[in-house]
């Protein structure tokens, strides 16, 4: 990760955290793993953390998403273990609140290290207006606007820059006490003709399991739309895990 990139995250992160270190935080921890054997050898492995920090005036949420993924596959007619997913996505995000009830001015920064997206990594940094476009005893849906710039690295080793717009939106539906639907988007649209516009998708149904414990099924999908020859455009993942709320 270049010093800029490195800087305008952990700038985001340390400044709100030192700002006010005695203010509540709240969040989820996630993980699933999977592990089969016999005639078919796989491990899987998924880890989420998410943290909300919400200040008088400031409302900072930071999320570390893992995943690896290691499978059986035959090789010159010998069978061997490799890793076939490996990824960590990074992300942090500062809502300045503003008079109005759930709008606020934001700062946002990521960083995505993924082994096997023919990117040595995907960094972006974005500024913009976020707000909450309705909510009831039911269900909500917030969402953020505004400019960004992204830079990344081929595995190749070359680097590309370009002027995005940021979109972003989280949709959630309550099923009943004790189960929920949540549909998160996102998009980094480019700017500039010819660069690449990163979007993904998160679709989810969770259901309470006893206290702060909770069953998760999720549907994710990332769409690159221009990549090196030989790599596909879109990864899903579909994972069960467990999560754990404080």
């Amino acid at each position: 990760m270049s010093t800029f990139k490195l800087t305008s995250l952990a700038c985001l992160i340390c400044a709100s955290l030192t700002a006010h270190a005695k203010a509540p935080l709240e969040g989820e921890v996630e993980l699933g793993v999977i592990t089969t054997s016999g005639n078919t050898e796989t491990t899987s492995l998924k880890g989420k953390v998410g943290i909300t920090h919400d200040l008088e005036n400031w409302k900072n949420q930071y999320q570390l998403d893992a995943l690896y993924k290691k499978d059986e596959v035959e090789v010159n007619g010998t069978k061997v273990s490799q890793t076939t997913a490996q990824k960590v996505f990074v992300s942090g995000q500062g809502d300045y609140k503003l008079n109005a009830e759930n709008a606020a001015l934001f700062v946002y920064a990521s960083y995505e290290d993924d082994k096997f997206s023919g990117f040595e990594y995907q960094s972006t940094v974005a500024v913009g207006y976020s707000d909450q476009l309705f909510s009831n005893e039911h269900s909500f849906l917030n969402y953020n606007i505004g400019p960004g710039y992204t830079f990344s690295k081929l595995e190749e080793g070359d680097k590309e820059e370009s002027a995005v717009l940021r979109l972003a939106a989280t949709y959630q539906y309550k099923l009943s006490d004790n189960a929920k639907f949540s549909q998160k988007l996102s998009t980094e649209a480019a700017l500039e003709s010819g660069q690449n516009t990163r979007s993904k998708s998160e679709t989810a149904v969770s259901a309470n399991l006893m206290g702060n414990l909770s069953m998760k099924a999720a549907y994710t999908i990332t769409h690159n739309s221009d990549v090196k020859v030989g790599k596909e455009k879109t990864d899903t993942t579909t994972s069960i895990t467990v999560v754990y709320l404080f």
